[in-house]
């Protein structure tokens, strides 16, 4: 599939691809493929806000099972085997809607439905590539938006800055290893998300570098070169990566992937977070958030459950 892309992109013929967590799975599709494979996709960023009556019912891990995952991370961060660790766990759900009418209603500037495998509306972009300019845009950092003084309160946590500064240099130095000239163009703006029952407010950074003019041809390169998503895996990447699968305890798989979409001039792709999955019947949703020496067990484990919702 990585011929394809490169195939493709090099043509100008617009395609839209899709990986899995590691990387090792990459599905492409021409846009004239994806009605004959069930397949529905939107990136629009300035999406207008509808309310729904979707529901979920939530069956999350237990707080004790999930600090069992945590101790063991925390070990392994005072070890300094990993600094910065995306923990992630999957929580079983019920629900009466389909994906497509999940896909549908769901609120969220990108969004994805694979068939009836999976579904996932990110409000996190990966990397955009416009001319031959290349952005990224890590989002490390969510407190309730109904907190008083919440944008406050975030933006001054110190764990909160450690956490989003490691994820920032992180993510310089992974543009660096593919573009020149990397640059912070905005450090720690905040977003408010519409999160289900709640509003979430995020704290994002947009890191920005020039490519060379035959990118399109060396497109797949870069991908691979770029993947696993460092925000959703974490730092130093290789070792974290290798981490990741030993103390979460369960299969990833397209989860915290990245999708994408070529126009035929430029790209824009997202993280496969906000994501459900289909296995043999059984719905699972997957989500976690980044840990550092300083976090707390409870607030990590309540980020989980808040960031399960159809927004």
């Amino acid at each position: 599939m990585l011929d394809k892309l490169g195939f493709l992109a090099s043509a100008g013929e617009p395609f839209l691809f899709f990986t899995d967590f590691q990387a090792s799975k990459f599905h492409v599709y021409r846009l004239d493929e994806l009605e004959e494979n069930d397949i529905e996709f939107c990136f629009d960023a300035n999406f207008t806000y509808k309310k729904h009556d979707l529901t979920l019912q939530k069956f999350p891990i237990s707080f004790l099972n999930y600090k069992e995952k945590f101790d063991k991370l925390i070990e392994n961060i005072k070890a300094g085997n990993t600094y910065l660790f995306n923990l992630t766990a999957p929580t079983v759900l019920t629900s009466k809607h389909s994906f497509k009418e999940i896909f549908s209603a769901a609120n969220a500037p990108f969004k994805l439905r694979y068939k009836d495998e999976f579904i996932c509306f990110s409000p996190e972009r990966f990397i955009t590539i416009e001319d031959n300019s290349i952005s990224t845009f890590p989002m490390k950092g969510t407190i309730d938006a109904s907190t008083p003084n919440a944008k406050e309160i975030i933006l001054a946590d110190e764990k909160e800055m450690a956490e989003h500064v490691m994820i920032v240099d992180l993510l310089r130095n992974d543009l660096g290893i593919v573009a020149n000239d990397v640059q912070v163009e905005k450090f720690r703006y905040t977003e408010i998300i519409n999160a289900g029952e709640k509003k979430l407010l995020h704290v994002s950074s947009k890191i920005v570098a020039k490519l060379p003019d035959d990118w399109r041809e060396n497109l797949s390169t870069i991908l691979q070169k770029l993947l696993p998503a460092g925000s959703i895996s974490g730092t130093p990447k290789k070792k974290t990566v290798e981490l990741i699968k030993r103390i979460e305890g369960y299969e990833r798989g397209y989860f915290s992937g990245v999708f994408g979409v070529f126009d035929g001039k430029n790209l824009q792709s997202a993280v496969m977070i906000r994501f459900i999955e289909n296995q043999n019947g059984q719905l699972i949703y997957k989500s976690g958030g980044g840990i550092t020496l300083d976090s707390d067990a409870l607030n990590e484990y309540n980020e989980l459950l808040d960031k399960i919702y159809i927004p």
